[in-house]
């Protein structure tokens, strides 16, 4: 099992800040029938921990809580980033039970080739990059392989049900939903009418601009008579 230490830390906001410029990540450690803990983790620790566990694999968390060690097992919940750095600024720890099921969000990984791409030059296109999956937390899979190599034609697809997934795991979506298809190139004609875009000349412009205004002319022309005759 994957290990990573953390220690307590107190306050929120601001204080989060100042976490941050000395290279920790401000964390929260929640869970049923769980008292919330307030946590620091050091950055390049745990973005080592979450590419390798993602937000499936199960992480002994060390909390060092003024000279007293405590070991959770958790699974990172969520990892807030950064949306320019891209590093992460906040996580999430939830504490789990071995002995009860829990619900997870596991990746797709797309592997092999698919001949309606290869030999007839056809566009993959991925439905579903993730799917939720049910098991006990020793069971957890990091990851679910799709094997795009049985499209052999446009009129091939993968479905949820196609997976492989471990007996002891359960997939709460519809099985019957496609993950995966292969739809085929382009015309020349088609992708000539991408190139031509619509334009419009200023006289056509000056127009209709023009024609709108005297319909607007008109028609506050009759209001006026109108108010007249009653």
């Amino acid at each position: 099992m994957l290990e990573l230490l953390v220690k307590m830390r107190e306050g929120t906001g601001r204080k989060n800040e100042k976490i941050r410029e000395q290279g920790f990540v401000p964390a929260v450690l929640y869970g049923r029938e769980v008292e919330n803990l307030l946590l620091a983790v050091d950055e390049q620790d745990l973005k080592k921990i979450y590419e390798k566990a993602g937000a499936s694999a199960l992480v002994k968390l060390k909390i060092n809580n003024g000279g007293k060690e405590d070991e959770r097992v958790v699974l990172i919940q969520d990892a807030a980033k950064d949306v320019v750095s891209g590093k992460i600024i906040h996580v999430d720890f939830n504490q789990i039970k071995m002995d009860e099921e829990t619900e997870v969000e596991v990746p797709l990984v797309f592997v092999g080739e698919s001949m309606a791409v290869k030999s007839e030059g056809g566009v993959l296109v991925k439905n579903i990059q993730s799917i939720e999956v049910r098991a006990l937390p020793q069971n957890l899979p990091k990851e679910i392989e799709v094997d795009i190599s049985i499209i052999k034609t446009f009129n091939d697809n993968i479905r949820l049900k196609d997976l492989k997934i471990p007996e002891n795991v359960k997939v709460t979506a519809n099985l019957e939903e496609i993950i995966a298809s292969v739809v085929p190139p382009r015309t020349s004609a088609e992708l000539e009418g991408l190139e031509q875009t619509p334009t419009e000349s200023v006289e056509e412009v000056e127009v209709e601009k023009k024609g709108k205004e005297k319909k607007e002319e008109g028609q506050e022309g009759g209001d006026v008579s109108g108010g007249g005759n009653e």
